[in-house]
């Protein structure tokens, strides 16, 4: 994209908003107060607020590659603290993508350098998972059900924070798992049964 485009295209989108709305952008500037937590993948092509129609002030998002949630991403766990505790959000999504080039770079044997101990955890999910995805013959279905396992795990790591469990204590908030097709454009939910996965482990996690 040109950069010059960009502030182009930037001075259209003021015009157009302020043409539905001559006080859009003064009650943009009060605050936010957003519903969601979107955490997603870093991807170009998977932009959040484009394919949940979200507008701005809708969604806080994060991205990075492959929608990982470390407990040693300090981003990650100051996004969460923030959306969680000052937000209030009421829904933390975290959506990936079929065709994440960080997950299928995962599934391969390559010293990929500085991207090593970030993919390691993409790893680690198919050795939690390694007995089915090694029961799926077919190459193409296995990275999709990784890109699957991938967002329930990373929606598990979001669940064993303490910013999430001390929320759970007091108030509504749920967890959810998509991921967004991009050969359709669809997103997708998961239906993950987190009491089924958790089952026998939550008790290391909770907090009194």
């Amino acid at each position: 994209m040109n950069i010059d485009q960009i502030f182009k295209n930037n001075e259209a989108w003021v015009k157009e908003k302020l043409g539905k709305d001559a006080h859009f952008f003064k009650n943009l500037s009060e605050g936010q107060n957003p519903e969601v937590l979107y955490i997603g993948c870093s991807d170009s092509r998977v932009t959040a607020e484009e394919i949940m129609g979200a507008k701005p002030g809708e969604a806080f998002v994060l991205r990075n590659i492959a929608n990982m949630v470390s407990n040693l991403d300090l981003s990650a766990m100051s996004v969460i603290n923030y959306a969680v505790n000052f937000l209030n959000v009421s829904h933390i999504i975290v959506c990936g993508h079929y065709g994440c080039g960080g997950v299928k770079a995962a599934m391969q044997s390559k010293d990929l350098g500085i991207l090593n101990p970030w993919l390691r955890s993409i790893r680690d999910v198919y050795r939690l998972h390694k007995q089915e995805l090694n029961a799926i013959n077919n190459e193409a279905e296995k990275y999709r059900r990784l890109v699957e396992l991938n967002v329930q795990e990373q929606c598990v790591n979001v669940i064993k924070t303490a910013d999430v469990q001390i929320a759970y204590r007091s108030r509504n908030l749920t967890v959810h798992g998509w991921v967004m097709d991009m050969e359709t454009g669809r997103l997708i939910d998961l239906k993950i049964d987190f009491d089924k996965v958790l089952k026998g482990i939550m008790e290391i996690y909770h907090l009194d």
